[in-house]
């Protein structure tokens, strides 16, 4: 009885040490690849989007994801395919965007049924075996869609669609490794709550439970409701529980057990691993290098409502004044929207104009800018990386401002153009929400790559200060 209570005691020990680690280091790693993940299967849906090949979800800001949930992967209609398979990677993307920035990557949120659901999200799309025979319907026709718009595709854009591709495939792999590892964790710890919550609860009689096999089984039953409220009883763990007490090779067990949940440190020898705060800080610009598609449909939306507004005082006149202008050279007066901008903080607002032709303008300059800069061996790329840290992360911080800045100013205009179209033409308008919001995230995300640069330049500064380091 005492041995079997200093196992329980060393046993909870090693399995709390164990759970802190993963809280620590792992699960961090696993949130960083599903980043990853998110941030390359954008480049995809938006690439898709922009060649016509699916129709996003129109109702997608509507749903309010609070779990984890796969998109459906059944059969349906070939004449159905643009719309089918944009709502369910519209499903994909924001279930992804979930886990990125609300759910807790902790142990005790991330329970076995948390990662059966996690699985089955990865398995929905199989990025890391990506191809048109896959035996999977989202697979298969998602990469039979890539092969058909890459064919029609500029070679800076296909690579570009190659290379976050590779990145999807190789951030999935890490994540069902991960998963792989921690599932056998987290029945360990499964089994480790039944010991502390049920086996050492006041109704639990543990001399009767150690008499034999059958009578623990009986105790854990009777008292398991009371200790471990709505989690599930699987049998198959508890008798792993009852081999560990009782078995015939119960040391042996023993033994195994903790050898297993014990925390290799890469860090017994205090060799401090060094963070490449260049590379860091350049993440955060191909972050920015996989907006471009993103932008493009924005500005070809942009577009098409100006048109649209245009068309509307398109009289003989404005013709004749058009052509003879054309005619005779005469340059076009700029053209001046002035949109009502929210201040997001007090509520205010202020109108403010926007010259049509510069905004344009500014636009292409982006998505040429970003794109110069979407893969490590572009000559964009190298430029920037040869420049000093402190240059590239002031480019950065310059590139996010403007780019929040350009954010506010597109959701102003989504409203302008919402307003300003007559009411036979209101449902012509192309609505901009759902575009502006798949670019905000790129930027958010850009922006956390920046922030944690940021925040270990600080941290390295002020450890030099206290002269803890060199």
């Amino acid at each position: 009885m005492e041995n079997g209570k200093n196992f329980t005691e060393t046993l909870l020990q090693a399995v709390d040490a164990k759970a802190q680690w993963y809280d620590m280091d792992e699960l961090p790693k696993l949130l960083d690849n599903y980043r990853l993940l998110h941030t390359c299967i954008k480049v995809v849906f938006d690439f898709l989007v922009n060649k016509s090949l699916i129709t996003p979800d129109p109702y997608k800001l509507d749903k309010k994801i609070s779990d984890i949930k796969s998109p459906d992967n059944g059969q349906f209609v070939e004449n159905e395919r643009s719309v089918v398979m944009g709502q369910r990677f519209s499903d994909y993307e924001s279930t992804l965007d979930f886990l990125c920035n609300y759910y807790k990557f902790s142990v005790s949120q991330l329970s076995l049924g948390n990662v059966k659901k996690l699985m089955d999200l990865n398995n929905s799309i199989s990025w890391n075996s990506f191809s048109a025979n896959s035996n999977k319907t989202n697979t298969r026709v998602l990469a039979t869609l890539v092969f058909q718009a890459r064919q029609s595709s500029e070679a800076i854009t296909a690579s570009m669609l190659n290379d976050n591709l590779a990145k999807a495939s190789q951030a999935l792999t890490e994540i069902n490794s991960i998963l792989k590892e921690y599932t056998d964790f987290q029945k360990e710890w499964y089994k480790a709550q039944v010991r502390k919550n049920v086996m050492t609860a006041g109704g639990f009689d543990a001399n009767k439970a150690m008499s034999d096999p059958a009578s623990e089984l009986q105790q854990i039953k009777k008292n398991f409701a009371a200790g471990m409220g709505k989690v599930p009883f699987y049998g198959e763990l508890i008798e792993e529980i009852i081999q560990e007490d009782q078995g015939e090779k119960k040391l042996a067990r023993q033994t195994a057990l903790l050898a297993k949940l014990n925390v290799q440190k890469a860090s017994d020898k205090k060799q401090e691993k060094k963070i490449d705060t260049k590379a860091l800080i350049m993440d955060s610009l191909l972050v920015l290098g996989a907006t471009p598609a993103q932008i493009s449909t924005i500005a070809q939306k942009i577009q098409e409502n100006h048109d649209l507004l245009l068309s509307e005082h398109n009289s003989f006149m404005d013709k004749l004044k058009r052509y003879l202008k054309k005619a005779f050279g005469i340059a076009e007066k700029p053209l001046f929207y002035t949109i009502t901008i929210v201040d997001q903080t007090t509520g205010a607002k202020r109108t403010e104009k926007i010259n049509y032709q510069s905004l344009m303008t500014d636009l292409a300059t982006k998505t040429r800018r970003y794109s110069s800069v979407a893969q490590k061996n572009s000559p964009g790329y190298q430029k920037i990386i040869s420049m000093p840290e402190e240059k590239i992360a002031e480019f950065v911080a310059a590139q996010i401002s403007d780019c929040n800045r350009m954010i506010i100013i597109l959701n102003s205009l989504d409203d302008f153009f919402k307003a300003a179209a007559s009411p036979l033409n209101k449902s012509k308008v192309k609505g901009l929400k759902i575009d502006i919001t798949t670019f905000k995230n790129s930027v958010i995300k850009a922006n956390q790559y920046r922030a944690e640069y940021t925040s270990y330049i600080e941290e390295a500064e002020q450890m030099r200060k206290l002269g803890i380091t060199e």
